[in-house]
């Protein structure tokens, strides 16, 4: 088995990203129409007005096939980045593949000059809180909210780089 994490931009990543998110939380979690608009929206506001200088994407693969992503994005001010988009398929679970990505994500968001990386989750994502927990990332909020059709606890971590 061959694991590979490389930047995001061959043809096709983009348009990876949004079905993923939306074919694998939907059959996970039940999250429909609003939650794979909130991921198209996200990833459009990248592909078309994103600095390659301070903001950066990954496509994880498997022999050759996409099975998860990362995006590394300018945060509310200008010494913040925000991880965005981490995601593992189903069948690529178990391979550290979510580690690998976020420890990605953490070293280019130090090597730009970052000081403060934030993330924005929701509860029922225990394998990714547990990454981040790991990483040293620390609870700042949370907050009780309706999206996409469950009351769900969305949640901020921030970690100091």
């Amino acid at each position: 088995m061959e694991k590979l994490i490389r930047k995001l931009g061959q043809p096709g990543d983009l348009g990876w990203v949004v079905q993923s998110h939306a074919e694998i939380y939907t059959a996970e979690y039940g999250w429909g129409p609003a939650y794979e608009t909130l991921i198209a929206q996200i990833v459009a506001a990248y592909a078309s007005d994103h600095d390659d200088e301070r903001e950066a994407a990954w496509i994880a693969e498997v022999d050759g096939e996409r099975a998860g992503s990362i995006f590394c994005v300018r945060g509310p001010d200008e010494t913040t980045a925000q991880l965005r988009l981490l995601l593992v398929t189903p069948a690529a679970r178990g391979l550290r593949l979510g580690g690998e990505l976020v420890d990605t994500c953490l070293a280019f968001a130090r090597s730009v000059g970052y000081k403060r990386m934030v993330l924005w989750t929701n509860d029922p994502l225990v394998a990714a809180r547990h990454i981040y927990l790991a990483r040293g990332f620390r609870l700042t909020g949370s907050e009780v909210h309706e999206m996409w059709g469950d009351n769900l606890v969305g949640q901020t971590y921030e970690l100091d780089l």
